[in-house]
């Protein structure tokens, strides 16, 4: 889903386009050339992308309290076409990135700063990547890592493909594989191409923050134009929605969580609201905080008890499983990096 930090990996409240986008005054001489332009240029209120994004956040929410049911159709039939028609060019564009992400790793291209060439890094090694870990995983990996890969091991779908009627033992390998394809190399290759793209916009060229600047180079003078708006209105109605369900995914987790206990009944439904609002409200005090007091703070607060989290597993839990398999997944991932890094689906269909 505030400035960003110098990172790969954008986070919800972080990387996600402001409303106000910008309106800058000048030419692009100097986008066209190449040379840096540190100067921000004065922007305003961008009232046609605010007023169009809310409109359509505002009706989609409408939708979804009125007509939950048809909502969910509709939004399952959407994400059905989409996967069906162009999750081929997705898997290819998320392999792409991995190769970028590699290729500036390990030559000279990580050496460019995404910042003045006299910059030095504002945070810590720790601080900076408890962010990016915070930000770029968040709720989505706390409820995805213990639920995704039970999922594959069932067989019940198509990922991983022909995993059905194998034995439980390569079950469980292809499961824990599959689960560090989402989790791992790809996933971060995506933060990295955009985190990068929106950094070297804003803290090299002087460009406000909005992801329309970040396609620039492509866009040239139209980023200021109508298609720079529609970039704009689409992240944002985007990233609204990505953090309404992670959101969503966590609520519900910790409303699970609590029934166990017997805390609360099932059927305390109205609690789900309250921890919505308070997660809410704890999210905006955080983003408008800053990345210093807020985002940094909490981050680094939430690595601490992963950390304690991953200990108490490990002390508790059957350790040495719990070991053996992590390394055996490791080496399932590694061996079948390629193909599963081009994995479409079409043989479990």
């Amino acid at each position: 889903m505030s400035s960003v930090p110098p990172s790969p990996a954008p986070s919800a409240s972080s990387a996600s386009p402001a409303p106000a986008t910008p309106r800058p005054s000048g030419d692009h001489s100097a986008a066209r050339s190449g040379a840096p332009a540190l100067t921000p240029s004065p922007y305003g209120l961008a009232r046609g992308v605010f007023g169009v994004s809310a409109a359509v956040i505002l009706l989609a929410v409408a939708f979804a309290l009125l007509l939950p049911a048809q909502f969910g159709a509709v939004v399952g039939a959407i994400n059905t076409t989409i996967v069906d028609s162009i999750g081929w060019y997705y898997v290819l564009a998320v392999a792409s990135f991995v190769l970028f992400a590699l290729t500036v790793a390990f030559t000279r291209l990580g050496d460019i700063r995404p910042g003045a060439d006299d910059d030095t890094p504002e945070y810590g090694l720790f601080s900076w990547f408890a962010m990016l870990f915070a930000a770029g995983m968040g709720i989505g990996l706390v409820f995805w890592g213990a639920a995704e890969p039970l999922s594959f091991f069932t067989g019940e779908g198509s990922i991983p493909p022909n995993i059905a009627g194998m034995a439980d033992e390569e079950r469980a390998r292809r499961a824990m594989g599959q689960t560090f394809l989402h989790w791992g190399l790809h996933a971060w290759a995506i933060y990295v191409v955009v985190g990068l793209a929106m950094a070297y916009a804003i803290h090299r060229r002087g460009r406000p923050v909005s992801i329309r600047w970040a396609l620039e180079p492509l866009l040239g003078r139209r980023t200021d134009g109508w298609l720079g708006d529609l970039v704009d209105i689409l992240a944002i109605v985007g990233t609204v929605a990505g953090v309404a369900t992670s959101l969503g995914f966590g609520v519900n987790q910790i409303f699970a969580g609590l029934a166990h206990l017997g805390l609360f009944p099932e059927t305390a439904e109205w609690l789900k609201v309250v921890m919505v609002l308070v997660i809410t409200a704890l999210a905006t005090l955080s983003a408008v905080s800053g990345l210093d007091k807020g985002i940094k703070m909490l981050s680094n607060l939430n690595m601490g008890l992963a950390a304690l989290l991953l200990i108490a597993v490990l002390i508790l839990g059957p350790t040495l499983f719990l070991l053996r398999d992590f390394v055996s997944g490791i080496g399932y991932y590694l061996q079948n990096f390629i193909s599963l890094s081009f994995q479409t689906g079409i043989r479990g269909r």
